[in-house]
């Protein structure tokens, strides 16, 4: 499964309804630490059928950034049941990713 772009629009249908834990990744295209992060979200997205992984691009959807308080990139929030259980901020290699995925 590759990592799904999420708008307000379909985050709902995406992160608060899926039936599977989802890691929400809130980004932008000019934060270079976002940038890192991106090809190891890809790696966990291509090799998980268990947790979905989506990016908020927290320039276009600014109201999500602010719902969930986002104030430094990259957050990566998971959310299981609809309901936020784990956040952290800044980059994070694939190991610690996988941790917050436990």
């Amino acid at each position: 499964m590759a990592v799904v772009k999420v708008t307000r629009e379909n985050f709902e249908n995406e992160v608060i309804k899926s039936d599977k834990p989802v890691l929400v990744d809130f980004n932008a295209d000019w934060c270079g630490p976002c940038k890192m992060l991106a090809p190891v979200l890809e790696e966990i997205a291509g090799s998980r059928d268990d947790v979905k992984i989506v990016s908020i691009n927290v320039d276009d959807e600014d109201i999500l950034a602010e719902d969930y308080g986002v104030s430094s990139i990259p957050c990566l929030v998971v959310v299981k049941d609809g309901k936020e259980v784990k956040r952290s901020v800044g980059f994070r290699g694939k190991d610690a990713v996988l941790e917050m995925l436990r």
